[in-house]
């Protein structure tokens, strides 16, 4: 048989496949284009979520109160801050006459003070303040005490409010006041013990005592201060002016010094 030639195909090489090319500008239009697109929609959402706050900022906490106006102020300005009301000074009737009082009559500065003879504080006022404000000020400050004892704590106030009266009855008020304020023992023993060593007369100081005379006097005193407002010793009244406890001499200073030279209103 005849031998079969195998037949040789030529292999044709394919041909290059060329892949369509997108335009490139096309792409970067698209690209810009949705960019630009979302750009904006986040600066329009930043602008609207400010807007926002500012607005809800404003009805919660921006809302001046009544009749006032806030000031703006821009960078580097100084804004002046608004002038304060004028302090409101009260003064307060307080009679003075058939009390113990110390100083002149006619003294420009009269303080009343409402104390109890067994109050810690009236008792460091008297020694810490008392005489160097009367030194301070020589033959212009009349002081004027009324009772005001607080029995609800201190047992002891209104027995010596009433020796303390009774010792007044003898023209000795002021220097009983200062043993009782000079110590901290209060009783009949101490009471009876000062009226000797100031040569007080011991039977009329006794009976005076014992008899309770002017414990009703005291309790109208009080009764006067609880209705005025006091409720606490010491309280002070500088010609009508309120100064409440036991307060540093400087304070007495001031209040003073504007009365004297007439910056407080005589209302």
């Amino acid at each position: 048989m005849p031998t079969r030639k195998k037949s040789t195909i030529e292999e044709i090489p394919p041909e290059p496949v060329i892949e369509p090319v997108d335009e490139p500008v096309e792409e970067e239009e698209k690209a810009e284009t949705f960019t630009f697109k979302a750009t904006h929609f986040y600066a329009v959402m930043v602008v609207l979520a400010f807007s926002v706050g500012v607005i809800l900022g404003y009805l919660i906490w921006g809302r001046a109160p009544t009749g006032t106006t806030a000031a703006a102020q821009s960078p580097g300005e100084i804004v002046q801050a608004p002038a304060t009301a004028a302090p409101q000074y009260v003064r307060y009737k307080v009679p003075t006459d058939g009390f113990p009082s110390l100083g002149p009559a006619n003294a420009p500065i009269t303080i009343v003070e409402f104390a109890d003879f067994e109050c810690p504080y009236c008792r460091a006022w008297q020694q810490q303040t008392y005489q160097p404000l009367l030194a301070a000020y020589p033959g212009k400050i009349r002081i004027v005490y009324r009772d005001f004892p607080l029995t609800s704590i201190h047992p002891d106030a209104m027995p010596a409010a009433e020796a303390a009266q009774c010792a007044n009855e003898q023209n000795a008020f002021w220097p009983f006041h200062d043993k009782l304020f000079g110590s901290s023992n209060l009783g009949d023993t101490v009471y009876q013990q000062y009226a000797q060593e100031l040569g007080l007369n011991m039977t009329q100081f006794n009976q005076c005592y014992s008899s309770h005379k002017y414990q009703q006097a005291i309790q109208a005193d009080s009764d006067f201060a609880t209705n005025l407002g006091v409720n606490s010793t010491p309280t002070f009244f500088i010609n009508g002016l309120a100064v409440i406890g036991a307060q540093p001499i400087d304070v007495f200073k001031q209040v003073i010094d504007k009365e004297l030279a007439g910056q407080i209103p005589n209302n």
